[in-house]
């Protein structure tokens, strides 16, 4: 009858990281020329994969970000990527300089492919360690820099859809953290210089904030000394999956139970924002399921998606915003292959959900085992509803009848859903049966580039609406039906 949550349009979103290619956990080093001072951003299929989406949001930003450095006037000498360093800096990098030149190219590629960019500055400039608490950074952020980044890309007339203020420096920190109340402080004076430097309220980039990991008590106070609209976005950050190398990674993407516990992170985070910053809205920022660069042998595979689909699915139920995958490249978790830019099965998963499943979440429950997941949107281009089902069942394949619950808002429950016209079909599963593949099925056939290097066309098998959704064993389907006419979707 009504819908019980709204996604953005453009509500799947990508990172592009800072890592540089000496970036590596456990004995390897997957980023390769992914970062974002070596990314080929002429290449080709990179860009047809970004067009695909139409938008896509890309956060520029990571575990860096809070050392680079922008070099709008040319004042700073030896302006280099970042190095590798043993100690005195976090995470064994220098600080790392962003030369305008590589800022126009950026910005270029941005344009070219019709990206939405969300921008996350450095806020660690100006501070330093405290004297008395290892890793908490004191003193307020210095905001000249950010300024004149802003400046030079306000004359060159680049657009910026928001603003993001520093990474993973909330609650306990990663690698450094800051006390909540100079967050908000800080926040406060990001909001004041985007209003100064963006007069216009109709093309002014949201502010958002903090990007890092959610703990209730910090969160509480940080948005309770926020004030009043100053944050557009409270963005969050998820990796629950456990270390790269955990050899539990595999078994966790198929288990209901584990992936159902970050439903009430998402909950909380919804929770925290009615009670504080009801204006705002709840962002997963950067989300890459396993961290330290991603599964060794599962990120880039097909039982990714399995997680991955499933924490759309719940993001759009409790945070209603945009979600984030965390690499477009590199890593083991990035959705096209660090090297060659061939698209891996969870970017073809991610632009389907963009394609077919539209902004308005309807509620939809089964009967059935706790190993199929079920989610449901109106779809992206009216009439109708979509679903995204997905069978973490190795063995069992399931048949799956549609009914409207009539009872959900006191009608009679005897209304069976006729379904006269074809549903539309897009089922996704791993070649040879294998969900390590790094090959991806659509309705039977590879999805492969084409030879001139294009991304295949997503199209669904047309299937007679009386007969019921057949989900096999170890897949994830999409479904859209034309003639269910939900209220909520009218």
């Amino acid at each position: 009858a009504t819908s019980i949550a709204q996604t953005d349009e453009d509500f799947i979103c990508v990172t592009l990281d800072w890592w540089p290619t000496n970036k590596c956990d456990y004995d390897q080093c997957p980023w390769g020329q992914a970062g974002l001072f070596n990314l080929d951003l002429k290449n080709k299929i990179l860009e047809k994969a970004v067009k695909a989406f139409n938008p896509l949001r890309i956060r520029v930003g990571g575990s860096l970000q809070d050392q680079v450095v922008y070099n709008v006037r040319n004042n700073i000498e030896n302006c280099q990527p970042f190095q590798k360093q043993d100690k005195d800096f976090l995470f064994g990098f220098s600080i790392g300089c962003l030369d305008m030149k590589r800022w126009d190219e950026l910005n270029e590629f941005f344009n070219q492919t019709r990206a939405k960019v969300t921008f996350g500055l450095n806020a660690l400039i100006g501070r330093k360690e405290s004297e008395t608490e290892k890793t908490l950074w004191v003193g307020d952020c210095y905001s000249h820099n950010a300024r004149d980044l802003m400046s030079y890309t306000i004359s060159k007339g680049y657009k910026i859809d928001s603003y993001e203020l520093g990474n993973e420096l909330c609650g306990v920190g990663v690698s450094a953290k800051i006390e909540a109340k100079q967050y908000a402080k800080d926040m406060a004076t990001l909001k004041n210089l985007v209003k100064e430097m963006y007069p216009n309220p109709k093309t002014q980039p949201k502010v958002l904030g903090p990007g890092g990991f959610y703990d209730k008590k910090w969160f509480d106070t940080f948005l309770d000394a926020s004030g009043h609209d100053v944050i557009d976005g409270v963005t969050h950050h998820i990796y629950n999956l456990g270390p790269g190398n955990n050899p539990d990674v595999v078994h966790r993407v198929q288990d209901p139970f584990f992936l159902t516990q970050i439903a009430q992170t998402f909950k909380d985070v919804s929770n925290a924002i009615d009670k504080f910053a009801p204006w705002s809205g709840a962002w997963v920022s950067e989300s890459g399921g396993a961290y330290n660069s991603g599964g060794q042998l599962v990120s880039y595979t097909f039982a990714f998606g399995f997680w991955y689909l499933d924490q759309l699915g719940m993001t759009s139920v409790y945070n209603h915003k945009v979600y984030c995958r965390q690499a477009l490249t590199g890593g083991n978790y990035a959705l096209l292959n660090t090297t060659t830019f061939i698209p891996n099965p969870d970017y073809y998963g991610a632009l389907l959900w963009h394609k077919v499943m539209g902004s308005k979440v309807v509620s939809v429950t089964h009967k059935g085992s706790l190993y199929l997941r079920v989610y449901s949107h109106c779809a992206k281009k009216e009439p109708g509803i979509s679903f995204v089902f997905i069978n973490l069942s190795k063995n069992t394949s399931f048949e799956i009848d549609l009914f409207r619950d009539l009872n959900l808002n006191g009608g009679s429950s005897s209304f069976l859903f006729k379904g006269h016209k074809e549903r539309e079909e897009y089922h996704l599963t791993p070649k040879d049966g294998n969900i390590l593949s790094s090959v991806v099925l659509l309705n039977g056939t590879p999805l492969e580039l084409s030879d001139s290097l294009e991304i295949p066309e997503l199209k669904p098998k047309l299937v007679d609406g009386l007969k019921p959704i057949s989900i096999a064993a170890h897949s994830i389907a999409f479904v859209t039906i034309r003639d269910f006419n939900a209220p909520a979707c009218s």
